[in-house]
């Protein structure tokens, strides 16, 4: 039988596909193909579209990255395998290629190193090998023949001289920039103190504490680059061990250190301020607490007070609705609501008594019973002549009437949304209201009509995480907020009219002047931007008083004060003077900063809100307080 066949070591074979032969690759450079095949047909480079980030997420996540190569041939990438890597390894340390080539195998002599008395030939010399060449003399005959005649110069020698030269020389000396009219002298060091004294006040001497914390400070942070040390003479001090470290860094400060001189301007420092009027001309404005509103046990997250001033509702986590007298601070009415109110907003129509509440999933019309009954009448017999229609209609919510134990309460209808709601507002007239629910899809945002009892969701698509919404005060206007930007819609038209840029990296809150041309918005990052929709789509101006996330901003029915609360645990008041000329710009004057609120969990005051008439101020805080400012 024959014997079994071994089987040949593998070598690894060139990769012959490409024909193209040994030229440079950049000549494909901008064709899609990078070659031929040994058919004649185009080989066509590999889809390439990876950018940094890829290449730089292929790097951290591809463990075989560090052996991937391209081959130029094909431009397609080869992983390579263990073989290969050894022998690249090997090629970088300077070995051999081959694994199994010894480079210290025994020397053969391929002759012996002893003289034999035979030697390997014994031709007799050559005669031409003891005569002076004719070739050679021939040669040398010439090049004397062109030195004499001046044919063949001799080499210069070379000129050892610097080639450094005068850059100023030839500089007019009457030019105002001449160069020593434009000298600045260096910098002189500063003067040694005691602390460099060979024998120091014993105040200046480090303890060992101080020692200690001088050795673990940064270099840059010490204030004295030295340990102070005493010596009983002047004989016993060392040499100093940092001198030509100090020599050096002395020379590199005079050289690299730029000097320029500076033109001197003569400015009144007076003048640059801007001639802002005096806070007491632009009374009246709240300046003091008048009265502090107690009663709720967690932060309360939001305010609204009635049409005519008498009556504050206030939400909080303590999942109930307090409902106060202004002038008394007395809580008249507390009303439990199973869960956490986001935001509360009375109805501004003098002639209906409506609240609506943000809970959870729902938004609450609660009627207070405060004040004039007949005006509480009457809301409730607007409400319950509502006719149901004939056919059922499609909502993006569901409209349920109050049990009996709810009407017990006051309250009277409850809009039941898919998610939670976070923000709801009412439009002036008061019979329209718009929700806004924590989602990400286009039924962020949610307009309802109370008197039919039909809500409706006036965007087809999404446009970001809406953060609130408003309604003109006059025009059919609506806002919308989201992180970034405002956008302005027409409620007849339906379309949007403006984007504003807010230049906050997050909105938080937003009102709007009585007059209509004007908006503030808050932001999480301590700004508040004012909007001239007349002038233009950035701000007009961008107030930066707070220390830390504006939470809420107000405006006054009548006079020019707006308020912004923050974080801080202050009220800002400002005086935002409008003027009917539009020649004249908005004059914005912070007033006054009122504090009050203790910071709670890192929250301050959580909502400001002004009175309908008088130059008042509410604010509620993460402390559990309301506070009433006049």
């Amino acid at each position: 039988p024959c014997p079994p066949l071994t089987p040949l070591p593998s070598i690894p074979l060139q990769d012959i596909r490409n024909t193209v032969g040994n030229i440079p690759m950049e000549w494909y450079q901008d064709f899609p193909h990078i070659g031929y095949n040994l058919e004649g047909k185009k080989i066509y480079k590999p889809i390439r579209n990876k950018d940094e980030l890829d290449m730089f997420l292929e790097k951290m996540e591809n463990p075989d990255y560090w052996r991937t190569v391209q081959d130029k041939m094909t431009g397609a990438d080869i992983k390579l395998t263990d073989e290969q890597v050894d022998l690249v390894h090997r090629l970088q340390k300077g070995q051999f290629g081959d694994v199994h080539f010894n480079p210290y195998e025994p020397a053969v002599d391929f002759f012996t190193h002893e003289v034999m008395i035979h030697p390997v030939t014994n031709r007799p010399a050559d005669k031409r090998s003891f005569i002076p060449s004719l070739i050679e003399k021939e040669k040398v005959s010439k090049l004397v023949h062109a030195i004499k005649m001046g044919w063949i110069k001799p080499r210069k020698p070379k000129d050892d001289t610097p080639t450094y030269y005068d850059l100023w020389a030839h500089e007019d000396p009457n030019s105002i920039l001449g160069r020593h009219k434009m000298h600045v002298p260096a910098p002189k060091m500063k003067l040694p103190g005691h602390e460099e004294s060979y024998n120091p006040p014993p105040e200046y001497l480090l303890s060992e504490e101080e020692k200690l914390a001088w050795e673990q400070q940064e270099p840059a942070e010490r204030k004295l680059n030295f340990v102070p040390q005493q010596y009983q003479c002047l004989r016993a001090v060392p040499a100093y061990s940092r001198f030509i470290h100090e020599r050096f860094e002395r020379c590199l400060d005079l050289y690299l250190c730029p000097r320029q001189r500076k033109m001197r301007v003569n400015v009144d420092p007076e003048d640059l301020i801007p001639k802002l009027p005096k806070p007491r001309d632009l009374q009246p404005f709240p300046t003091t607490q008048a009265l502090v509103y107690r009663g709720h046990t967690s932060l309360v997250r939001c305010l609204s007070i009635s049409p005519s001033g008498q009556w504050l509702v206030s939400g909080s986590d303590d999942c109930t609705v307090r409902f106060w007298e202004v002038c008394t601070a007395r809580c008249m009415k507390t009303l439990p609501v199973g869960g956490v109110v986001k935001s509360i907003a009375w109805n501004p129509n003098p002639t209906i008594c409506l609240v609506a509440i943000c809970v959870e999933q729902s938004v609450l019309l609660v009627n207070p019973c405060l004040g004039d009954k007949l005006l509480c009448g009457a809301t409730d017999q607007l409400l319950e002549s509502y006719v149901a229609p004939e056919e059922e209609r499609v909502q993006p919510v569901q409209w349920v009437t109050a049990t009996v134990e709810e009407h017990g309460k006051g309250i009277r209808l409850v809009v039941k949304h898919s998610k939670a709601v976070k923000q709801v507002t009412w439009h002036g007239k008061g019979d329209y209201f718009a929700s806004v629910v924590s989602d990400n899809s286009n039924m962020q945002v949610l307009i309802h009509q109370t008197s039919k009892r039909w809500s409706q969701n006036p965007f087809r698509k999404s446009k970001g995480l809406v953060q609130c919404v408003l309604f003109h005060p006059i025009r059919p206007y609506f806002f919308v907020a989201t992180q970034r930007y405002v956008r302005v819609y027409n409620l007849l038209k339906q379309e949007l009219t403006k984007k504003l840029m807010t230049n906050c990296k997050w909105v938080s809150s937003m009102a709007i002047h009585p007059g209509g041309d004007n908006i503030i918005c808050g932001s999480y990052d301590s700004k508040l931007a004012w909007f001239d929709l007349d002038l233009s789509t950035r701000p007009y101006q961008l107030l930066r008083h707070h220390k830390k996330a504006l939470r809420n901003v107000a405006f006054h029915k009548h006079y020019p004060l707006f308020a912004s609360g923050s974080d801080d645990g202050t009220v800002i008041v400002c005086h935002g003077m409008v003027y009917n000329d539009l020649l004249q710009n908005p004059l914005l004057v912070p007033v006054k900063v009122l504090k009050g609120h203790v910071i709670t969990l890192d929250l301050g005051v959580l909502d400001v809100i002004f009175h309908p008439t008088q130059p008042w101020v509410f604010s509620s805080g993460a402390d559990g307080t309301i506070r009433l400012y006049t």
